[in-house]
């Protein structure tokens, strides 16, 4: 297991990402310019989906049935453990727990990646099926979140917040590459691999630098919410690898599948999430979740969670 984390940590994504978190931390003016972290993060968002639908190319939609129950299973039940955990736990209130639950109910994209390029050094094949659960995972927990909020009289915009999830640009570019991939003819699928497929690594990495940068910032809000948020942002990814592991070796995913679904429960969105609850909670911190969120639960998984998950699933599958 110590080999595993070892390989995890020194990867080139790893190590980018505590670059920009140590920069962050000792005040050094590393920060990209809002267009390329835009263009970065549109960039994995259609490159995942690409990748995804060019391998479901001649799967039989049968074979999706299950692993799609199991993800919708994750989506219900991810963000009311979370919402139960920041009303007792943490004494948010209904507004501020159902922010936290939104974003930890839905999925990182980039955590997914991340656990796919993992399990695939050390020897693992992913099924083919996890990129479009990526796509699925990103809505129910926002959708239960919200509707948890709605349901207890907040101040809560249901139907404007769902349509900014649809419509949203997490969505669109994880659809519209599965569509892609799935649909476009090879010659043409070849022409663009070099950019989607071969330069996928090194944007990767590029990403997670100025990712690191933003956690390190994101910190302080942490430290303000004081340990209890620390708490909840360690263990909670803990509770929803656990459950997606389970759950993926029940539905038949291989080891490989298994962990990585276990990783994709044990994220929290950074991207579809804080958008929705903009506009859906306006009286919400955003501050709070997303610290939560991109400054402790995304690197804890990065360095610990991802190996930790690939061990559960060498157990449970």
């Amino acid at each position: 297991m110590l080999d595993l984390f070892s390989i995890n940590l020194l990867s080139p994504a790893v190590l980018a990402f505590a670059i920009g978190v140590i920069a962050a931390v000792s005040k050094s003016d590393l920060r990209f310019p809002e267009p390329i972290s835009a263009y970065l993060s549109s960039y994995l968002l259609l490159a995942i989906g690409i990748k995804g639908g060019t391998a479901l190319r001649g799967q039989p939609l049968g074979d999706l049935g299950l692993p799609v129950v199991g993800a919708i299973l994750i989506g219900v039940i991810t963000p009311v453990v979370a919402y139960a955990a920041a009303k007792r736990f943490l004494k948010f209130d209904t507004v501020n727990a159902a922010s936290l639950a939104a974003h930890y109910g839905s999925v990182s994209a980039v955590t997914f990646t991340a656990a796919m390029g993992f399990v695939v050094t050390v020897g693992y094949s992913p099924d083919v099926v996890l990129p479009a659960l990526v796509a699925l995972l990103e809505v129910p927990g926002i959708v239960i979140a919200l509707a948890i909020a709605a349901r207890a009289h907040a101040d809560t915009k249901l139907a404007t917040a769902l349509r900014e999830v649809v419509t949203g640009k997490s969505i669109v570019l994880l659809i519209g590459g599965l569509l892609i991939g799935r649909f476009a003819s090879e010659p043409t699928l070849e022409a663009v691999n070099p950019f989607f497929v071969v330069l996928f690594p090194g944007l990767l990495t590029l990403f997670l630098l100025d990712l690191g940068a933003t956690a390190g910032r994101r910190l302080r809000d942490v430290k303000a919410a004081g340990w209890p948020l620390l708490v909840f942002a360690i263990v909670m990814p803990l509770i929803g690898g656990l459950l997606g592991v389970s759950v993926g070796s029940l539905v038949g995913l291989s080891v490989g599948g298994a962990a990585v679904l276990g990783a994709m429960a044990a994220s929290a969105s950074y991207i579809a999430a804080p958008a929705a609850v903009k506009v859906g909670l306006p009286t919400a911190q955003p501050a709070v979740a997303l610290g939560a969120a991109i400054g402790v639960t995304f690197p804890f998984n990065l360095a610990f969670g991802i190996p930790l998950y690939l061990e559960i699933a060498k157990v449970l599958v």
